[in-house]
């Protein structure tokens, strides 16, 4: 199994996919270059509303991967998405709503077509929501729920939750008339611990992502990871750490 889960497609202030594709062309540099991409997060994607960003969000992904001698093809425009998976060298998931992105790919039965071929050892990459569907379930998402999912369940590819763009609580510098007086994103991942005591969450700060070969999980990027389990002090964990799907470190790299 052969896995690239990335928290964002894209840094303040630079190209789409600028930070992270380096990052992709050397994860898929040994492999075949028939991409199959997912575009079902893409609500508004190029000024188009849902469906016609999904025409949009292809075009996107074409002009990035295309010259790279990639050829990209969209579930959206396969006559059977899930012919399409089974002959795909590459699976693909763009970012965007998850909660539409678990709708449409339940709707077209691809959940276990995706798993299974992931597990032959097709690799899979997917940023933003495309990271989070490759989790047990669909819960740690930071989106609205535009559309309900037949189901919450995920490709399951991993056995613990991962929560793209994790942010940090404020710092007390911060300036009270700007300070958001809610919930953080971190009381909102402790609730889910709370309701589901025997899930690790990982999250996933920018510029960070996850590498996976096999079992073996490597933290590639710019940031820190924080790891949180029920009931359990917070673990920062360095990039360049090593690790298992336990998340039990293969090398030294963290810190609390």
């Amino acid at each position: 199994m052969k896995l690239l889960l990335i928290s964002n497609s894209t840094n303040y202030k630079e190209k789409y996919l600028g930070w992270c594709l380096p990052l992709i062309e050397d994860f898929l540099k040994n492999e075949r270059k028939n991409i199959l991409f997912f575009p079902y997060a893409g609500i508004n994607i190029g000024g188009q509303p849902y469906p016609k960003s999904y025409d949009a969000y292809a075009e996107r992904i074409k002009g990035i991967f295309e010259p790279l001698g990639f050829t990209v093809q969209s579930t959206h425009q396969a006559i059977c998405p899930v012919d399409a998976v089974n002959r795909a060298d590459v699976l693909m998931v763009g970012g965007g709503n998850t909660f539409h992105l678990f709708a449409e790919i339940h709707q077209e039965g691809l959940i276990e077509p995706v798993r299974r071929k992931v597990m032959e050892g097709t690799p899979f990459v997917g940023w933003s929501a495309g990271a989070n569907v490759a989790c047990p379930r669909l819960c740690t998402t930071n989106d609205m729920p535009v559309v309900m999912p037949p189901s919450f369940n995920g490709f399951d590819l991993v056995p613990f939750q991962i929560n793209p763009h994790y942010i940090d609580p404020f710092s007390e510098a911060v300036n009270d008339a700007i300070r958001h007086g809610g919930e953080t994103r971190q009381v909102r991942l402790e609730e889910f611990l709370a309701v589901n005591p025997q899930i690790t969450v990982a999250g996933l700060r920018e510029a960070s992502a996850l590498w996976i070969e096999n079992e073996r999980i490597t933290l590639k990027g710019d940031n820190a990871m924080r790891i949180m389990r029920f009931n359990q002090k917070p673990q920062e964990v360095e990039t360049g750490a090593v690790f298992d799907f336990g998340i039990n470190l293969l090398n030294n790299s963290c810190y609390d």
